[in-house]
């Protein structure tokens, strides 16, 4: 049996403005391509197939696609519901899309036994059992209780999710055992102990569940996580894994290898796990630097570019002094590079953090136009540019103090 695990492909991004639907298509033409090549039997999606409860039609158009491409590749497709995904959405032609080889599973299942799948092989064999876990809801599992503490409910909720996954695989083992032995699979859209995150990350069980420890799995053959971005193992365990998301979804997660993982069983259980790079189809760099350093640095982000197209970047000036220009004055370095400046922005920690006070001291010691001088001190300005911003300061707070007379009479 070879299963392919994905996650997180959050169909339907919106990026600073710029859509993702290229990336999403070449991708889905790639892993349908990918899933031939290798003969993959099954291909299981772990979580966050969209962005949004709500995703645009191109992004449901391109999900429908898959489900026709993947059916067409003799695979069987398994879509999870992650914490961005819509329960109502992935639910509503589930009935039919199972009569394409795809089964969706969005939220907890009742009966139980409905999250049990048994995935046949391209020769229409049994080759695994699988316990589907979609993203599972606090609501969906556990009553509330007044005058539970905080930790009360962490522990109540970590103990239901335990037990939920106990109750399936002990289904699983009871149907593995009838088809003369199967190897058993357990999917789950969590946080695990140990998993590293990235800024693109939404924390899904905020005041709850903070991350499920990783020894209340259950002892399937293979677990396949989504909901963390970054591939990686859980706890140097070969056989629990997080695929992380196909394409970068935040300027962080620009330097990462993005991958699929096709894994191998047999009788007697996980064979192997490969990692499948994913090609880069949209360049992502974040540049640094000052004013100065940044032609450099943007010629070295376009040579480094793994992607054809304009590079996407996120550049992050280092300079101590307010310039009103600043989007102006990098659009002009970057004139002529094949490169779409994304966010510019000033470092952060620089002369604000220097606007040091008396020890002791308050706002209520220092009146306007004291707190502004001492602002105005930390930078080096021209004596006319200081000049001008003390009259437009003035003229400010004479018009704020004829709105307050106004106001009182």
């Amino acid at each position: 049996m070879r299963l392919l695990h994905t996650s997180d492909w959050h169909l339907g991004q919106h990026f600073m403005g710029k859509s993702r639907q290229a990336e999403h298509r070449a991708f889905v033409d790639w892993l349908v391509a990918t899933v031939l090549d290798r003969s993959v039997d099954a291909v299981v999606v772990a979580g966050d197939i969209f962005d949004t409860g709500a995703p645009p039609s191109h992004a449901r158009e391109l999900y429908n696609h898959c489900v026709e491409l993947v059916h067409d590749a003799s695979a069987t497709l398994v879509v999870l519901g992650g914490n961005h995904d819509s329960v109502a959405m992935l639910g509503e032609n589930r009935r039919l899309l199972r009569r394409l080889g795809t089964h969706v599973v969005p939220a907890r299942a009742e009966p139980l036994a409905e999250q049990v799948l048994l995935l046949r092989r391209r020769d229409g064999s049994p080759g695994a059992m699988l316990c589907a876990v979609p993203f599972l809801r606090a609501r969906d599992l556990l009553l509330s209780r007044a005058g539970d503490s905080a930790e009360d409910k962490q522990r109540a909720l970590q103990d239901a999710i335990r037990d939920h996954y106990a109750q399936l695989h002990a289904l699983a083992v009871e149907q593995s055992a009838a088809h003369g032995g199967l190897p058993i699979v357990a999917t789950g859209h969590l946080t695990t102990v140990g998993a590293s995150a990235s800024e693109a990350v939404r924390e899904i069980y905020v005041g709850a569940l903070e991350a499920f420890p990783t020894t209340a799995f259950p002892p399937a053959d293979y677990i396949a996580l989504g909901h963390i971005h970054r591939p990686q193992k859980v706890g140097g365990l070969e056989h629990i894994r997080y695929s992380g998301s196909p394409i970068p979804l935040g300027f962080d997660e620009a330097r990462q290898v993005k991958e699929v993982l096709v894994v191998d069983f047999d009788l007697a259980g996980l064979q192997a796990v490969t990692p499948v790079p994913v090609p880069c189809f949209q360049a992502l760099a974040t540049v640094r630097g000052t004013l100065a350093e940044l032609p450099a640095a943007l010629q070295a982000a376009v040579a480094a570019a793994g992607a054809p197209g304009p590079v996407w970047i996120d550049v992050e000036v280092a300079t101590d002094d307010y310039l009103p220009d600043l989007p102006q004055r990098v659009a002009a370095l970057a004139d002529g590079l094949p490169v779409e400046l994304l966010r510019v922005r000033r470092a952060r920690g620089t002369a604000a953090g220097r606007l040091d006070a008396a020890p002791g001291a308050t706002l209520d010691d220092l009146d306007p136009d004291q707190v502004f001088d001492r602002r105005l001190a930390v930078e080096t300005l021209d004596p006319g540019l200081v000049e001008r911003l003390r009259a437009c300061h003035r003229a400010v707070r004479a018009g704020l103090d004829a709105e307050g007379g106004a106001c009182a009479s």
